[in-house]
């Protein structure tokens, strides 16, 4: 990864975890929480009535009420990265980000997920997923560690595969 774009993804990351961080945050779910963030609501500005933050996935037209990215691709990432703790979520934005996460299995080692829903329909190209590691070093310290290019490969044909079954249980 070029140095260029490697600070272009700290940059987006930096200003993901500083919006998340600013305005308040009453009544939002704790991160972490998928289960309250699928249950979240908010009022629509247009109509006044209230409105799932993760759109309506029964929708024929697949865009979701009230969001700013592919209803299915939104919900699919969160389903996808639900075993990860949350920071941030933007509907808006299309951009998920979770906190470091340490599987069981192995301590000292962590991984990070930054997901970018890119657009309002649902295509392969509509979903980018960054992914972070890190190792732990004596002393306790983390440092970054490189990334195989197919987890995040994975991780996206995971999330377009969740999508796919979202839509197509949708259309029944």
């Amino acid at each position: 990864m070029s140095a260029t774009l490697s600070r272009f993804l700290g940059f987006l990351l930096l200003a993901g975890i500083l919006a998340a961080c600013s305005g308040g945050g009453e009544g939002m779910p704790e991160p972490g929480k998928y289960e309250d963030i699928k249950k979240t609501r908010f009022l629509s500005k247009n109509s006044g009535e209230t409105t799932s933050l993760l759109g309506d996935p029964d929708k024929k037209d697949s865009q979701g009420a009230g969001i700013g990215v592919n209803g299915f691709l939104w919900r699919a990432s969160l389903d996808t990265i639900s075993f990860m703790p949350l920071i941030s979520a933007d509907p808006f934005g299309g951009v998920i980000i979770t906190d470091w996460y340490a599987p069981p299995e192995s301590r000292d080692e962590r991984f990070k997920i930054t997901v970018y829903i890119l657009g309002r329909d649902l295509r392969a190209d509509g979903v980018r997923a960054s992914v972070f590691r890190q190792l732990r070093v004596a002393g306790g310290d983390w440092i970054d560690a490189a990334v195989e290019k197919h987890t995040q490969i994975e991780i996206e044909d995971a999330i377009l595969t969740r999508a796919r079954q979202l839509r197509v249980a949708g259309l029944q």
